[in-house]
């Protein structure tokens, strides 16, 4: 075989020269096929390394979220899929923030792709339930149109309400733990500006941007819809207060109340949907402040005994008294679950960019006004532990 010679640069500038001659590589002295096997072998080494590198940037990047510093809230785990439909990933983070409990996690999963189904925005979704639920939460969000939403979930321990809140029979679903979620906010979000926190008997009809784009005045930490604007109707409540009013959560004979100088009849707001600037929640210490007024009423009970409700209002009421923003109205058209009447109109409902079935009569309970318009972003549930009531009586009823 005659020698081939070929002239490469080294790294100094010069020129190396490589000899293949009768089948050997004149710099190593090997044939010239274990050279490419060495070569080969090497490359193949090079490759698993940089992609073992590449796995571990990428779980880096699926736990972007830091752990809470604060016991009893901890991350379960992180998903971030390819979405349906295009986003723009340049586009500001939306964090929403929703509870997940077991008895109301159809409610949940309806509030979801609700959200998911009427948007291109880039949004997260912060759900906050307890580890024996999770594994139930993520295989339905695992199923169907939902595959693709980006989402964190994390535990809530009880242990945080220790000394904050007393049991009280008579307030049912208000007194659950998840719905205190919503007070701490900066702790489940920690690396993000705003968030948006909403019920879990809540669906999206709008785009959730713009609810995320809603204005905050200087100095305000949250924007809530109050009780008093036009799109909602005035309750009363069991006879005695208002629930659109701060008598109506508030008991004003106790001198710890009265001492603040909020008038009595000062529009309350629902806390069911709101904004929130965390970068200002920090700086106030909100959750500080609304930590210390349960732990007083606990010990002096602060809150009105005529409270219909969520216990979660009047210590929210407090804190935000004259320092809170207003969201439209119609991101909160509420109370379609005081009754199982219609209390609005259907060319209204439809209107509505949120609906919230606030009250007794649920969505998917025996009875609930427009529920068929709820239904429509209902997915069954995979493992079949959930399933509508009404629907399960209609099923007994053909039997």
């Amino acid at each position: 075989m005659p020698m081939v010679r070929t002239w490469n640069p080294n790294s100094e500038g010069k020129f190396c020269c490589f000899y293949i001659y009768q089948g050997q590589s004149c710099n190593t002295g090997l044939p010239v096929s274990v050279t490419i096997i060495i070569w080969a072998l090497a490359v193949i080494l090079f490759l698993l390394a940089l992609h073992h590198n590449f796995l571990s940037l990428s779980s880096l990047l699926r736990n972007d979220v830091s752990d809470s510093g604060i016991v009893g809230l901890q991350p379960i785990d992180f998903t971030a899929n390819f979405h349906q439909h295009p986003v723009n990933e340049r586009q500001e983070e939306i964090p929403v923030v929703i509870a997940a409990s077991e008895d109301r996690l159809g409610g949940t999963i309806a509030a979801i792709n609700s959200i998911h189904q009427n948007t291109r925005s880039n949004v997260i979704f912060y759900i906050v339930t307890f580890n024996r639920t999770a594994d139930h939460l993520r295989s339905w969000l695992n199923s169907g149109s939902l595959k693709s939403i980006r989402y964190k979930i994390v535990n809530f321990d009880t242990k945080l309400l220790e000394g904050k809140v007393k049991e009280d029979p008579d307030q049912g679903e208000s007194m659950k733990p998840l719905t205190f979620a919503r007070f701490y906010l900066p702790i489940l979000v920690p690396s993000a500006k705003k968030a948006i926190y909403m019920d879990d008997d809540v669906i999206v009809q709008g785009d959730i941007l713009a609810l995320y784009n809603t204005p905050l005045k200087p100095g305000h930490a949250a924007a809530f819809s109050e009780d008093c604007d036009s799109a909602s109707t005035k309750v009363m409540i069991r006879g005695a207060g208002n629930q659109y009013n701060y008598i109506g959560y508030l008991d004003y004979k106790k001198e710890r109340i009265r001492k603040l100088s909020m008038k009595a009849s000062t529009c309350s707001f629902n806390p069911g949907v709101f904004v929130a600037n965390l970068t200002e929640w920090k700086r106030q210490n909100v959750t500080n402040q609304l930590e210390k007024w349960m732990k007083l009423n606990v010990e002096e009970g602060l809150y009105s005994r005529t409270l219909a409700g969520s216990i979660t209002t009047p210590p929210l009421l407090i804190v935000f008294y004259q320092q809170h923003s207003t969201i439209d109205p119609m991101w909160n058209v509420r109370h379609l679950g005081s009754s199982a009447g219609k209390r609005y109109s259907p060319q209204f409902v439809k209107a509505a960019k949120l609906l919230h079935w606030n009250g007794h009569f649920k969505p998917w309970g025996r009875a609930a006004s427009y529920a068929d318009v709820w239904e429509k972003w209902y997915i069954p549930d995979p493992t079949g532990k959930f399933s509508l009531i009404r629907r399960h009586m209609d099923t007994s009823n053909i039997k």
